[in-house]
């Protein structure tokens, strides 16, 4: 079955993730992750790309970058990808390949996805027991949108400077968004579309897509589709509710 393509589209924020070789380690000490940010901070420049969101974990990266215009983001990816390698590969007397050969994307609605996006991202260490608080990791973008950690690297989105009129307003309502765990759905939401390469949002945002791209993009779950019971069956055996 032939992979799809990714979609990219100007000034729509996509959701990037890219993993080590064979999910081999990417990152193997902390000059390694202030040497990839400052690379990822030269692309970004130089492709008129903002970053939003990121977490640097052991073996992938996530990011959630918008482009001024869609042909960047494959440029960005190369750039930084090549950069980084040779400073590895340098560093640690290595040579290969570092990264899977392609990155997974999924262009976000920004109305409906962006913020559970970032929250997503800046929770991997939490979800990968690798901290109890995301405060308490370094590599990601939490602390510079919960706290105020200065960042020469992120750009916020204006979804993101709207739940605030100052900072500190602004830095204290992102922080309340982490005191609900994020919901399974939305979880399992976010990794589907990744995953396949496919945007995620509303049905209005897919017919855009299909308007501006000429194609239907949509996530689907795999497998076959359930099949609902006889409402009466389903009570006779107790299990008035179907599961979704």
């Amino acid at each position: 079955m032939p992979r799809r393509s990714r979609i990219h589209l100007d000034g729509v924020p996509l959701h990037i993730v890219q993993r080590g070789h064979n999910r081999e380690p990417c990152f193997f000490g902390e000059e390694d992750y202030q040497s990839y940010l400052y690379w990822l901070g030269e692309a970004l420049k130089k492709e008129n790309c903002a970053l939003h969101a990121y977490a640097l974990m052991t073996n992938h990266v996530h990011l959630l970058v918008t482009p001024d215009r869609a042909d960047a983001i494959p440029r960005l990816i190369i750039a930084l990808g090549r950069r980084y390698v040779q400073y590895i590969n340098t560093t640690y007397r290595r040579s290969g390949t570092l990264w899977d050969s392609r990155y997974k994307s999924s262009l976000i609605q920004a109305e409906t996805y962006l913020l559970a996006c970032q929250r997503y991202i800046e929770l991997n260490p939490v979800r990968a027991a690798m901290v109890d608080d995301p405060a308490h990791y370094r590599w990601t973008s939490y602390r510079h949108n919960a706290l105020g950690q200065a960042s020469v690297y992120l750009t916020p989105h204006p979804l993101y400077l709207a739940i605030g009129r100052e900072d500190t307003e602004r830095q204290a309502a992102y922080r309340d968004l982490f005191r609900a765990q994020l919901d399974n759905k939305a979880i399992d939401d976010i990794r589907l579309a990744l995953n396949q390469n496919q945007p995620l949002g509303n049905s209005r945002f897919y017919a855009k897509i299909e308007a501006t791209t000429g194609q239907r993009r949509e996530a689907k779950q795999r497998g076959r589709p359930r099949v609902q019971r006889d409402e009466s069956k389903a009570h006779e055996a107790g299990q008035g509710k179907l599961g979704l």
